[in-house]
C-alpha cells in the first residue's frame, strides 16, 4: 500500500528495554538434583524458598502451562543458579523478552537493533552482530533467568505434563527496577528508531508498591518522549499482581500502539481489570476462540484508540499453542494476513528447530470450527485448510485467526512468544498517521 510503512521493507531500527541470560535445562532433573520430591503443587505469587519453587513448578507442570515468578531470597537463588548453570546439558541463551525480540529481528540484515537493557559479558557475547548496546547498558555481571523445561507426557512421580512448556524464575533486580529507562530515553534522539519495543514491566513484581507506582509513571513519561509517528509495541509476560496489571492497563496501554501476549496473560489481564469472562479461573485445554476474541475486542474498545479516547492502542497479537489472533482497529494497520501467518510459521519452525515446516513433525490442535463471540451473537466459522487464515469484523475491529502447526517434540519452548511477536511486527504495515 502506498500510504503505509512496512518494517519488512524499510531499513528499520529497534529500541527496547530488558535483557538477561537464560539458563535452560530440564526442570525435573534440576529439582531432583536439589533433593526435592514431586508432592502437591501450589501456586506461589513470589518464591521465597526451594519448597516454594518445587510446589509452583509442580502446579504449572501439571497444567502444561507457562509461568514466570520472582525468587525473593538472593542467596538461595544464586545457589540454585550456580547448580543449574553447571548442570550437564544446561544451555545458555539470550534471554529477556526485549533481547529475544531484538535477536530475532537482527537476523534480518537490513534491520539494526539498539538494545537498552542490562547487558553483562556473557549476554554481550551471545548477541547478534546487528544488535548494538549503548555503553551505559553494559554491566560487569549478567542477570540470569532459570528456564525449567519439561516435555509433553514427561512424568515425575504421579505428575504428568499434558504439554511441553517451561517455568521461569529469577532474582532480577536490574530489569525489575527498569534501570535502563534513562538510557532508553537518552538514546532516542541519536538512534532515531522506526519502531520501539518495550518489555520487562512484569519484572516490577519484585519491587515495593511505592517503587512500582514511581517506575510506572516514569515508563509513561519515557514513552511520551518517543517522537509522534513511531509505533510502540509492548510485550507482556506472566504476572501475578492484579493491582500492577490493572495500573498497566490504565496507564501504559493508552500510551503504546501494539500489544503482544499469550493466553495466561490475556485471562489474567481480564481478571485484573474486570473484563469479559473474568470469572473463569483458568483455561480448560485450548482456549475458546470466542472468549479470547471477546477479551481482545474489550481491550481495544475500552482501552484502545477511538474518537472519544486519547489512546494510541490499535493492535493486539495474541498467541497460544494451537492458534494465533491478530486484532486491529480498522484504518491503522495493513498486511495482517501475512503478519499472523508469519507468526504461526515461526512457532512451528523454531520449536522444532527446522528451517521450514516439516509435516511429519507437527500436528494441528486448533479447533476446526468455532464461534467468534460469546458475549454477543457471533458467527460460526469453519476453518478451510486451503485458506487457513480466517478474517471477521466487529464494530470497527478486524480479527485475523490462524491455526498453528504445533511441533510434536519441541527442541526448545522458551522465546517462542517473542519470536511470534517479532515476525508479526516484521510483516506488519502501519499507516503514516502514527
Amino acid at each position: 500500500m502506498k500510504d503505509s510503512r512496512s518494517f519488512k521493507k524499510m531499513y528499520a531500527v529497534e529500541l527496547r528495554v530488558n535483557a538477561c541470560v537464560d539458563v535452560v535445562l530440564s526442570g525435573v532433573k534440576l529439582l531432583q538434583a536439589l533433593g526435592l520430591n514431586p508432592e502437591n503443587g501450589k501456586d506461589h505469587s513470589v518464591l521465597h524458598s526451594r519448597n516454594d519453587l518445587k510446589e509452583t513448578f509442580v502446579h504449572f507442570m501439571g497444567k502444561g502451562a507457562a509461568a514466570e515468578r520472582f525468587f525473593s531470597d538472593k542467596e538461595t537463588f544464586h545457589d540454585i543458579a550456580r547448580i543449574a548453570s553447571e548442570f550437564p546439558g544446561a544451555q545458555h541463551y539470550v534471554g529477556g523478552n526485549a533481547a529475544l525480540i531484538g535477536q530475532k529481528l537482527a537476523a534480518n540484515s537490513d534491520l539494526k537493533v539498539l538494545l537498552c537493557g542490562p547487558v553483562g559479558p556473557k549476554l554481550h557475547e551471545l548477541l547478534d552482530d546487528n544488535v548494538f548496546v549503548p555503553p551505559e547498558s553494559l554491566q560487569e555481571v549478567d542477570e540470569f533467568h532459570l528456564i525449567l523445561e519439561y516435555q509433553a507426557g514427561e512424568e515425575w512421580g504421579q505428575l504428568k505434563a499434558p504439554h511441553a512448556n517451561r517455568f521461569i524464575f529469577s532474582h532480577d533486580l536490574s530489569n525489575g527496577a527498569m534501570n535502563m529507562l534513562e538510557v532508553f530515553v537518552s538514546s532516542l534522539e541519536e538512534f532515531q528508531p522506526d519502531l520501539v519495543i518495550l518489555s520487562g514491566l512484569h519484572m516490577m513484581e519484585g519491587q515495593s508498591k511505592e517503587l512500582q507506582r514511581k517506575r510506572l509513571l516514569e515508563v509513561v513519561t519515557s514513552i511520551s518522549d518517543v517522537p509522534t509517528g513511531i509505533p510502540i509495541h509492548l510485550e507482556l509476560a506472566s504476572m501475578t499482581n492484579r493491582e500492577l496489571m490493572s495500573s498497566m492497563v490504565l496507564q501504559v496501554f493508552p500510551a503504546v500502539t501494539s500489544l503482544g501476549l499469550n493466553e495466561q496473560e490475556l485471562l489474567f489481564l481480564s481478571q485484573s481489570a474486570s473484563g469479559p469472562h473474568s470469572s473463569l479461573s483458568s483455561w480448560n485445554g485450548v482456549p475458546d476462540v470466542g472468549m479470547v476474541s471477546d477479551i481482545l475486542f474489550w481491550i481495544l474498545k475500552e482501552h484502545g484508540r477511538s474518537k472519544s479516547r486519547a489512546s494510541d492502542l490499535t493492535r493486539i497479537h495474541f498467541h497460544t499453542l494451537a492458534y494465533h489472533i491478530l486484532a486491529t482497529v480498522d484504518g491503522y494497520w495493513a498486511n495482517q494476513l501475512a503478519a499472523v501467518a508469519a507468526g504461526a510459521r515461526v512457532a512451528g519452525t523454531q520449536a522444532c528447530a527446522t528451517e521450514t515446516i516439516d509435516a511429519s513433525q507437527v500436528s494441528l490442535r486448533a479447533p476446526q470450527e468455532f464461534m467468534t463471540s460469546h458475549s454477543e451473537a457471533g458467527s460460526r466459522i469453519v476453518v478451510n485448510p486451503n485458506e487457513p487464515v480466517v478474517e471477521w469484523h466487529r464494530e470497527g475491529t478486524s480479527f485475523h485467526f490462524t491455526p498453528v502447526l504445533v511441533c510434536k517434540d519441541p527442541i526448545r519452548t522458551v522465546g517462542l512468544g517473542d519470536a511470534i511477536s517479532a515476525e508479526g511486527l516484521f510483516y506488519s504495515e502501519v499507516h503514516p498517521h502514527y
